[in-house]
């Protein structure tokens, strides 16, 4: 497809007094989402839309399309969490030297973190976790429950350390899991806590956290 067919096409498609652009969860690939970018850009530029962006698991490509366009905020799903630090490889830093805010989606990965202690039949990205990410969550809630916290307290608040996390998305289907994870979310974090993570293994050395 052409570029100018692409800008109008995505022009055509965004509603009247839309807020924001960005990828609809059908592109899920930088390579395809850059032909639309200039169109979106023109939409920021006249204020039509107040940022762009795009979400996805694959820190790699929202890596690309970081680094290879103007993008305001990128969503990360499931890719910095208390069990999988892999964003400090590529995105995070990229987001940083490239002034772009990071949504931490899906910082349970999907249930195993999602209750003070993971239970067998627990899963991670939506699959039955695997023994060793069990263990690993095990250890994790242990080290919490020393310290009066709760795991997903510390799932939720872990993200957020990191400069250019600009907020955690927390999926929740009723009223009684609203309550549970407000509640967690409002739960104050010693420092210790983040110390005796690190000094189990459980913790990426790089990975910002109050001292």
């Amino acid at each position: 497809m052409r570029p100018s067919s692409t800008r109008s096409s995505t022009r055509s498609t965004c509603p009247p007094g839309a807020e924001s652009g960005g990828s609809d969860g059908s592109v899920t690939d930088a390579e395809r989402a850059r032909p639309s970018h200039p169109a979106l850009a023109e939409l920021r530029a006249q204020g039509t839309v107040g940022a762009i962006g795009a979400g996805m698991y694959h820190t790699g490509k929202l890596t690309r399309l970081v680094e290879e366009t103007d993008v305001d905020v990128v969503m990360l799903s499931g890719r910095y969490t208390l069990l999988d630090h892999s964003a400090l490889d590529d995105l995070l830093p990229a987001c940083a030297a490239r002034g772009v805010s990071v949504p931490a989606a899906s910082v349970f990965n999907s249930g195993v973190l999602a209750t003070p202690h993971p239970s067998d039949g627990a899963t991670y990205d939506y699959a039955p976790a695997a023994p060793r990410t069990l263990e690993r969550a095990r250890r994790l809630a242990a080290v919490c429950a020393a310290h009066g916290v709760t795991l997903p307290a510390a799932a939720m608040k872990f993200p957020l350390h990191h400069p250019v996390v600009a907020g955690v998305v927390v999926g929740m289907r009723s009223a009684d899991e609203v309550r549970r994870d407000t509640e967690a979310y409002g739960a104050k974090i010693p420092a210790g806590l983040w110390a005796d993570l690190r000094a189990e293994g459980l913790l990426d050395a790089r990975a910002p956290v109050p001292a």
